[in-house]
């Protein structure tokens, strides 16, 4: 009888630590999933963006004044820290100070917005021929909390990365991650919004969150059975299930 109520006890505990299958595989519909079009959304100029911006011309020389010295004889690290430190910085108030051209509003425009609207003023204001101008974002980054094999802030180079491959790069959700109930906050023209996602589900493919923008948090939270493991009880039953095993014990001792 007590080899019977202590087993009872230890099978109590070991199913309020076990995750079920449903919690921990993800996007468990994706076999339902047709063809789907892909929409791309690049992301907006925003402020304490740095920009890199290279100008060139039908004759080169004349381009000189409005590119900013590039280092060389450097690693790649080093050069892309230096691309920053060189990089047009955009203020709070979302402009950019440009040689020549001076003061530019270049906060909500993407990049390709800015290069075109660049290229006009160079050539309408008689600056340049037929010149062409390359923008570039060198500190786009985001943020990974919580339940995660690395977290940390990760910088990226890829004009876009889907939330998956932000998650990859902190090395995947640990065992205990709470993945049908990931966070993603994003700051993005004043506001600040707050997203939960499910990872176990493909519904949120095509939602505007599917693909990071530069400074978004990602939030994995511990899920039931980590939270309960670190000392605190998430619901009734298992309340009841502790104070089952903690009286079952008391009855073993004091026969």
């Amino acid at each position: 009888m007590k080899k019977s109520i202590t087993l009872l006890g230890l099978l109590v505990l070991m199913l309020q630590s076990c995750a079920t299958k449903k919690e921990i595989l993800y996007f468990q519909d994706a076999n339902t999933l047709g063809p789907q079009n892909i929409t791309y959304e690049t992301p907006k100029i925003q402020p304490n963006d740095i920009l890199s911006i290279t100008v060139g011309a039908l004759i080169p020389e004349t381009a000189l004044p409005y590119n900013k010295q590039q280092p060389t004889n450097t690693t790649t690290s080093t050069n892309i820290e230096l691309l920053k430190l060189q990089g047009y910085l955009v203020s709070t108030e979302g402009t950019m100070v440009f040689p020549v051209l001076g003061t530019l509003e270049v906060a909500n425009k993407t990049t390709a917005q800015l290069e075109k609207e660049l290229q006009q003023m160079l050539e309408n204001g008689g600056h340049l021929i037929k010149p062409s101008v390359s923008v570039r974002l060198l500190n786009a980054k985001v943020t990974v909390l919580g339940e995660v094999q690395r977290p940390g802030t990760y910088s990226f180079t890829e004009q876009q990365i889907s939330l998956p491959q932000a998650l990859g790069y902190a090395g995947d959700l640990t065992i205990n991650g709470k993945r049908n109930d990931v966070l993603l906050i994003r700051e993005e023209n004043g506001m600040r919004t707050v997203t939960n996602i499910d990872l176990t589900e493909t519904d949120w493919f095509n939602s505007p969150y599917y693909y990071i923008k530069p400074n978004d948090f990602i939030v994995v939270n511990p899920n039931a059975p980590k939270v309960k493991s670190a000392g605190f009880v998430g619901n009734t039953g298992t309340l009841v299930s502790v104070v089952s095993v903690i009286l079952s014990s008391i009855i073993l001792i004091t026969r």
